[in-house]
């Protein structure tokens, strides 16, 4: 997530709710997952733009 989140910086976006979804690793079998939440259209267009 850490490498994620640079990596976003570094293409001049930024996910404030960038995070490890706590309900995936509190299971007894652990599988976590990160959840990149919401974002608004100009940051929708960064990632498309970094994608391509």
């Amino acid at each position: 997530m850490k490498e994620l989140r640079t990596a976003l910086k570094n293409a001049g976006i930024t996910l404030p709710t960038l995070r490890l979804d706590a309900a995936s690793v509190a299971r007894e079998a652990p599988s976590p997952l990160i959840e990149l939440g919401r974002c608004n259209v100009e940051t929708a267009a960064l990632i498309l733009a970094a994608l391509r």
